[in-house]
């Protein structure tokens, strides 16, 4: 399936279905000499893990993480990196009853009309279990970035249409917190909209927050790979995202020129950070800031009208184990995928610099 890969200097490829044997990926690229471990990738994979909180599925997967190449005696040897990881708790019979049905909001159409063939045990390719190779990725792209002090910082700030007021939170120590929330202050009404959408039925959408700190100036292209761009590509990649903003975003376009310049202060400073870090494409030295929605998972807990294959009238209720919202676990996903391209940034601009 081509379209599996993302990044241009380090490049991660993924592979794997929901109910497949397992999944994984592979990392080429990787400069050698960095430390790393299987246990710097579960850190990162353990907040993400389903069976966490009362948005989550109760599918539970230990995500165990093996490392299969590139990495010898704790350290990296600029060899592909691949890793794996097995699916243990996959019941595929939840799903025989939507063999001949295409779900609402879900990929089925698309794919059959695409491929002429789709997996409906679970999404197949289309996932959200996928996600799970991008954080093992994006926690070798964090150990990239961590040579160079930049820090990728992930919060929820809206769940199920209830925000939390935030400026561009000086200490994001969401991580710590149930939904990965930007204050612990909304929890329970977050809480309580969880188990309102369960009895429902239903599910909910929400918006996320990410700010990476101490990204060097210099980072991108001026043209078609723009930061910016290539930061969306990221973030869209993942199957429930609908939208990115960079700074203002659409904030931006109700602003004056005047209100929406960040003016330039002496020693490479700036007296506001409209742009979100990025100008012209590249990165400007200031943290780059990000919005991300999220929507609604489409399989709900009631009866649907829909189409069979043969394109009759059919009604359907989506069975299986399912999340309520993507919010917290798609966190530490789009975390990762800014990893990802920001570490790739990173290292072409490393390439521009030695041959100066």
């Amino acid at each position: 399936m081509p379209g599996s890969s993302f990044g241009r200097i380090l490049r991660l490829t993924t592979f794997g279905e929901s109910h497949g044997p397992g999944l994984g990926g592979i990392v080429d690229g990787c400069p050698p000499g960095l430390d790393l471990a299987e246990a710097d990738i579960q850190a990162d994979l353990d907040l993400r893990m389903p069976g966490q909180g009362g948005a989550s599925t109760k599918r539970v997967e230990a995500d165990r993480a093996r490392l299969l190449s590139g990495v010898f005696q704790g350290q990296t040897t600029g060899a592909p990196i691949a890793f794996y990881i097995d699916n243990t708790d996959q019941r595929s019979c939840d799903y025989a009853d939507l063999a001949s049905v295409f779900r609402p909001g879900h990929a089925d159409w698309s794919y059959v009309r695409k491929y002429g063939v789709y997996d409906y045990r679970g999404g197949g390719r289309a996932s959200g279990r996928e996600t799970a190779a991008r954080v093992a990725g994006g926690a070798i792209a964090k150990k990239i970035l961590s040579l160079r002090g930049v820090v990728v910082h992930a919060a929820c700030v809206e769940l199920g249409g209830i925000a939390v007021p935030h400026d561009t939170v000086e200490a994001m120590s969401a991580i710590s917190r149930p939904y990965f929330a930007v204050s612990g202050a909304v929890v329970p009404r977050w809480d309580a909209r969880v188990e309102e959408a369960r009895n429902a039925g239903d599910t909910l959408g929400g918006v996320v927050l990410i700010v990476a700190r101490n990204v060097p100036a210099g980072l991108g292209e001026p043209v078609f790979d723009k930061l910016d761009a290539v930061l969306a590509h990221a973030l869209m990649s993942v199957g429930a995202v609908k939208g990115v903003e960079l700074g203002e975003g659409f904030a931006a376009a109700r602003l004056a020129g005047s209100q929406n310049n960040d003016t330039l202060l002496p020693g490479g400073l700036f007296a506001s950070n409209h742009a979100g870090g990025i100008l012209g494409g590249i990165s400007s030295g200031q943290d780059i800031v990000a919005r991300v929605a999220v929507k609604p998972i489409a399989s709900i807990a009631q009866k649907q009208q829909t189409v069979d294959k043969d394109g009759r009238p059919a009604e359907i209720c989506v069975g299986g184990r399912h999340d309520i919202s993507a919010i917290p676990r798609i966190v530490p996903v789009l975390s990762a995928m800014t990893a990802l391209a920001l570490a790739d940034a990173l290292l072409a601009q490393a390439r521009i610099e030695c041959v100066r």
